[in-house]
């Protein structure tokens, strides 16, 4: 899969005439939970050569291939994702860190440095409080529930837990967090054994409600949004111009 994925990838650049700088899986896969007919979520951050920036009217910064039962793949141009950096943007943050490589170009690398310092704690614990509260709704009401909710309900409410402990951007792995903060105990069992189950079933598999995790999701969503951290003053523009200016002339060298 990982060829044919470097292939569609070869193709993007051929047809679009860009340069991508970094290819990664997101989601599921990138956090070690994939169920057994997951997709690729393949996401990309490219450039245009320097001259195609010259234009007196905004273009297209968004390049999106038809989502098939396999694929989801889209990226985003690299003017984007420095505006989307500039507010601490979580999903491209997560791009960044992904553990799931397809392609990735040196000229990334300003980029990439600058996002740690670019972080900014509350616009992610926002998110991903939002996250955890969005999906845990939809656990609620039923005797029978999605692993997928209780799973990605869970780990944006340990991501935020991190981000307020650690004022930095959480790890992609979900077991890095589960071993910050539920490393032994009965709770950590029953999500071993959901995870167990997600991997060799299909996304809507569904398990009986649990009171035990219910109740501990409950608990800390409530907890976290009484502790929810300052964001410091945005880095200067200018700091992103350069990064742009940088990754252009790395790409034209």
């Amino acid at each position: 899969m990982r060829v044919e994925i470097i292939e569609k990838l070869k193709q993007i650049e051929r047809d679009h005439h860009v340069t991508i700088l970094l290819a990664i899986e997101s989601g599921s896969r990138a956090w070690g939970f994939p169920s057994k007919d997951s997709d690729y979520d393949v996401r990309f951050i490219y450039a245009h050569p320097q001259d195609w920036y010259l234009s007196v009217f905004e273009k297209r910064d968004v390049i999106e291939l038809p989502i098939d039962p396999v694929f989801d793949i889209n990226g985003w141009d690299l003017k984007k994702a420095l505006q989307l950096l500039r507010r601490s943007n979580p999903a491209l943050l997560e791009w960044l860190t992904s553990p799931i490589i397809y392609q990735q170009h040196p000229a990334i690398e300003p980029l990439k440095h600058f996002a740690d310092t670019a972080f900014m704690p509350l616009s992610s614990c926002a998110h991903y409080l939002s996250m955890a509260k969005n999906n845990f709704s939809k656990t609620k009401g039923h005797n029978q529930v999605r692993i997928k909710s209780y799973l990605y309900a869970l780990r944006a409410t340990l991501c935020c837990h991190w981000v307020i402990d650690h004022h930095k951007q959480p790890p992609i792995l979900f077991a890095e967090l589960l071993d910050e903060y539920l490393a032994t105990g009965e709770l950590r069992d029953l999500i071993e054994s959901f995870l167990a189950i997600k991997q060799h079933s299909k996304e809507k598999n569904t398990v009986n409600k649990s009171e035990l995790l219910a109740s501990y999701l409950e608990e800390q969503q409530q907890q976290l949004s009484l502790k929810l951290p300052i964001n410091p003053k945005s880095e200067k523009v200018e700091l992103f111009d350069d990064i742009f200016r940088q990754t252009l002339t790395l790409l034209a060298t």
